[in-house]
């Protein structure tokens, strides 16, 4: 009989600990030790096979020289959004962790991705819902990636090749991958698996390490990518996908407010690819559809101009966007006034409202100020500080700017305009969608109206404004 071992996990961060404390030192978190029960028989091998491959063959060290490098083939799906995300498509025996909060349309987006693999075989387990319950959404949802709704006999051959298993226990689904020997695996979620080589409950942070770790030994030796989706509550009360971070492959995180339709899907972490990827997508009574020009849902229709509304041009990853930013500038009925930011980080917003008050003279000490980033994404690209500020100095003056007009461009602390990273995808972009004017730095251009790269500039029709000073702006814009 092995020996028992009780060991105190933190609930919200995973931490584990000797004996129980009243403050998690990773987290800070209060009351959130449990004790968990620990039992692990010795003569038995916790892996998704009896005898694991592993134990069988006995790794080298091979110098860096030596070493073969082979083009690792990819997946590709339907989608392109999810294909972004992931650098490119699915990478063989990758494993990756899908994040957010319960309701989001996590289980949506990889049931939508199961039915509409062709010639793909996919096992979907899920441990929340019933084959009925399953069936029932899988019914609803329509391949919309291209736009174009399945109907008829389309609609009777999705999903052909997607299997679907209800279990929760991970012996039992090894056993099934074995007979079935998948191309895909979709586990829904992963706070519900056991493992018999734990005694914990489903959802403990023992449990969720261990049945993550089976499957990563399973994805790794079968070289058949898995995707796990975690769920993620307010409270913390349940071992969220942070404590497995380090485990997997690609952490995606889906985002979004349950009230608007737009979801985002995130990269947090990629070993594959780039990790500032996005993919966004609208949620429909008929499944998730893939929004390819995100620009057009971020900014709005205005019938006449107003003040405060500026465009800026930001960069996801590689994906130039055009979004609208937002001001707001008013008298403060109150003694001290507010300084609100939505979408965009506040003690920017103070920087640059200190930036406006001390290179521009604006008076801005007794003002409300009030930022907004339309379309509930929040933007960290120091490339909108110049359409930020037009925005708080139009409200301000009560002064619109022109509808195709639209800025590149990083406030520094002396009020000049500095260069941004890849301004020939952020100048192609406006130019693409319409506009007719954009306010970039003259440091993008060093000399002779060529970029670092030497590209000439005048290549592009629209007219574009180069400045070095915050002033320089306001004098065009102004007058």
């Amino acid at each position: 009989m092995a020996k028992t071992r009780f060991a105190y996990f933190c609930q919200s961060c995973g931490h584990e600990s000797a004996k129980w404390l009243g403050k998690c030192p990773s987290c800070s978190q209060w009351n959130t030790f449990v004790e968990e029960v620990i039992e692990k028989d010795n003569k038995s091998i916790p892996n998704w096979k009896t005898a694991s491959t592993t134990l069988q063959r006995a790794n080298k060290p091979v110098k860096v020289a030596d070493i073969t490098f082979k083009e690792e083939h990819r997946l590709l799906t339907p989608d392109n959004e999810f294909n972004r995300v992931l650098g490119g498509g699915i990478v063989a025996g990758s494993l990756v962790l899908i994040g957010g909060e319960p309701g989001i349309g996590k289980s949506t987006l990889m049931l939508q991705l199961a039915l509409n693999m062709p010639g793909i075989k996919v096992l979907y387990v899920s441990g929340e819902e019933s084959e009925h319950q399953i069936k029932m959404r899988a019914e609803r949802l329509v391949s919309v990636s291209s736009g174009q709704l399945v109907v008829g006999s389309q609609k009777a051959e999705m999903g052909q090749g997607c299997f679907i298993l209800t279990e929760t226990s991970t012996q039992n689904i090894f056993k099934q991958i074995e007979e079935l020997e998948p191309d895909l695996v979709v586990i829904d979620s992963i706070q519900t698996l056991h493992s018999a080589h734990i005694e914990s409950t489903p959802g403990s942070v023992s449990q969720v390490r261990e049945c993550t770790a089976e499957l990563l030994r399973f994805a790794k030796e079968s070289s058949t990518p898995v995707f796990l989706i975690g769920h993620i509550t307010k409270d913390g009360m349940i071992a969220g996908p942070k404590i497995l971070e380090h485990m997997v492959d690609t952490v995606l995180q889906f985002e979004g407010d349950r009230h608007h339709v737009y979801r985002i899907l995130r990269t947090v972490k990629n070993r594959f690819g780039s990790a500032s990827e996005l993919g966004i997508y609208e949620m429909l009574g008929e499944g998730l559809r893939e929004v390819s020009n995100p620009s057009e849902i971020l900014l709005s229709q205005r019938d006449e101009p107003l003040s405060g509304i500026t465009i800026s041009t930001t960069l996801e990853g590689m994906r130039p966007m055009m979004i609208e930013t937002q001001a707001l500038v008013s008298p403060s009925p109150y003694g001290t006034p507010q300084r609100t930011a939505t979408g965009f980080d506040t003690r920017r917003m103070s920087m640059l409202l200190a930036v406006l008050e001390k290179r521009c003279g604006f008076n801005l000490g007794a003002k409300d100020v009030f930022l907004n980033i339309t379309g509930g994404i929040r933007v960290e690209d120091p490339a909108i500080d110049l359409g930020l500020a037009a925005a708080i100095i139009s409200s301000h003056q009560d002064i619109p700017i022109p509808f195709k007009t639209c800025f590149a461009g990083e406030i520094g602390l002396s009020g000049e305009i500095r260069a941004v990273n890849r301004v020939e995808q952020r100048i192609a972009e406006a130019q693409k969608l319409g506009f007719e004017q954009i306010f970039i730095s003259k440091y993008n251009l060093p000399s002779g109206g060529h970029d670092k790269k030497g590209i000439d500039l005048s290549r592009y029709k629209i007219d574009i404004k180069v400045v070095s000073r915050i002033e320089e702006v306001f004098e065009i814009l102004f007058g």
